[in-house]
């Protein structure tokens, strides 16, 4: 069993997902999501030089946690330090499973963490003297789905392993449609998280002169390019619509598991539309009391496409 306050600590929003998920998938899918954020946090850590980092991310790519629990201690933040203390228990947990279930979990790790490796390799430097970009908008997609857009890919076979209502539906397609809900997602991140990334010299948008991104007065020269990828996150998600109303409405705890994000992410994309994500002093997130709103419409109508659908139209409105 995955204790709900670790999980509570270091997921935030997708917390929410995690525990509406049917009993059959919420122990494997809460312990993919533990491991993974776990390489996160070796990946982006400060207590250790990149090169220690890179060596415990090649261990974990290949199952081995235990010297994982030496970075706690310098974790700032509180859910990260008790997450890597307790990263023992989760290899343990992960032991239990059944294993086919491992195998999913293996795969879906050496995929995320080969997108952390390249992230500590691609950009070299770790302050906005050493700022780098991506090279084009191939290497961008590639590094979605490294690290977001194979979730898409585990959570489909996951769910097709354990309810038989799911893996009754075309697997090919929704694994493609799975891959691209996760891809915009990340994407979602990227964007929003643009100002803080540049000042630890990390460009995801493949600009010519990422270093003039540092100012936000020069919003305007990359407002086509950064519309382009806003455009490009609806798309995904569109892809992650169609994804969610094909599971069928008896699974409705899972339908409301890919729900929130969607919405959430919708939400964020129009936010981002009417700032300047340039602009370090601005946070744009979903303000809580609308996440609850979210929460209690889907509630009421998981179980009907066109109540959905109507909500939904409204969101994808207003990110467009």
């Amino acid at each position: 069993m995955i204790p709900d306050d670790l999980l509570r600590g270091v997921s935030r929003s997708f917390f929410l997902s995690l525990r509406i998920l049917p009993e059959e998938l919420r122990p494997q899918i809460s312990l993919a999501y533990l491991l993974a954020r776990a390489s996160d946090t070796v990946a982006d850590t400060q207590a250790v030089p990149r090169q220690r980092r890179l060596q415990l991310l090649h261990a974990m790519r290949q199952g081995d946690f235990r010297s994982v629990s030496e970075l706690s201690s310098g974790q700032a933040l509180p859910a990260e330090r008790l997450l890597l203390e307790r990263l023992d228990g989760c290899a343990a947990a992960l032991e239990t499973l059944a294993p086919g279930d491992r195998g999913l979990i293996g795969s879906l790790l050496d995929t995320i963490v080969s997108g952390q490796i390249f992230d500590l390799e691609r950009f070299a430097g770790e302050e906005r003297g050493a700022l780098a970009a991506l090279s084009d908008d191939v290497e961008l997609d590639r590094y979605t789905y490294l690290v977001a857009g194979c979730v898409g890919e585990f959570w489909t076979r996951m769910c097709a392993a354990h309810l038989s209502r799911f893996a009754a539906l075309n697997q090919e397609e929704m694994l493609r449609l799975g891959v691209r809900l996760g891809k915009g997602l990340q994407l979602v991140n990227i964007l929003r998280d643009l100002p803080a990334d540049l000042r630890i010299g990390r460009c995801y948008l493949p600009a010519a002169q990422p270093q003039r991104l540092l100012d936000p007065m020069n919003f305007g020269e990359v407002r086509a390019l950064y519309g382009k990828w806003l455009d490009t996150a609806v798309g995904h998600l569109d892809a992650g619509w169609d994804y969610t109303l094909r599971i069928p409405f008896q699974l409705w705890r899972l339908r409301l598991a890919c729900i929130w994000p969607i919405w959430i992410g919708l939400g964020t994309i129009a936010l981002l539309r009417r700032a300047n994500p340039l602009d370090a002093a601005q946070r744009v997130m979903v303000p809580r009391w609308r996440v609850n709103v979210f929460l209690g419409q889907s509630l009421l109508c998981a179980r009907s496409d066109r109540m959905l659908g109507l909500i939904h139209g409204r969101l994808r409105a207003a990110a467009r």
